[in-house]
Formats: C-alpha cells, structure tokens, sequence
C-alpha cells in the first residue's frame, strides 16, 4: 500500500473512520482509508422524473416519500435549474389591462374579543 500523496510506503493503522480502517503516512503525516470510493449521487434520470414531478404539483415531502430522495436535496436541484432560467420578461410598455385573482379581504373589526364570542 502506497500514501496517496507521497507514494511513501512506510504507513501505520491509524484507528477506524466511518467503519472503515484508517490509515497515516509516516512521511507526510497524510490520513487515508485504503478502499476510498466517492459518493456517487443521484443518477441524470432519477433527478429529471423528481424536477418533473415536482412541476407537475407534487411537494417536497411527497417526493422524499415516493422516490426516497430527501427533500432538501429536491430543494437544492429546483434551486439549480432555477438559477439556469432566464430573468423575467420585461415588457417595453405598462399594460392598460390587469388581472386580479379572486382575493377577498375583510376590514371591519372583530365583534368579539376572545373565543367563542363570549367575553
């Protein structure tokens, strides 16, 4: 087995990390395990069907439940596509016509002050 940084031979055990066996350099003073293989993340697929759900109306827990992904990495992938969009139109006029959702508000004061209308 050979240091990763130094190709140095001269390596001691040097206790478990994340139940793997760890490893020290005696040279360099380099700390590695002997089987390292990075975290391969989610496939191009299943991040597509989990945007593509998330489109479609589905929120974020539903997804975590149904695909198994957690929901703030959900969050994370519509943050990064957003970024991607292009900034939001900007028309060369002001338009006459607006359009309002059906918002209704109340303004008077309340009749009672606490509970169930008993004072």
């Amino acid at each position: 087995m050979q240091c990763p940084e130094c190709r140095s031979t001269h390596i001691r055990k040097n206790g478990h990390r994340k139940e793997k066996q760890n490893h020290i350099c005696v040279d360099c003073r380099r700390q590695f395990i002997n089987n390292y293989q990075p975290y391969q993340g989610y496939s191009d697929e299943m991040r597509r069907e989990c945007l593509k759900m998330y489109v479609n109306g589905m929120g974020f827990r539903g997804l975590e439940r149904v695909k198994g992904v957690h929901h703030t990495t959900v969050i994370s992938w519509v943050k990064e596509v957003g970024e991607l969009l292009p900034n939001a139109y900007n028309p060369d006029q002001i338009p006459e016509v607006g359009e309002l959702d059906e918002l209704e508000t109340f303004v008077r004061s309340k009749k009672t002050k606490s509970g169930s209308g008993r004072q």
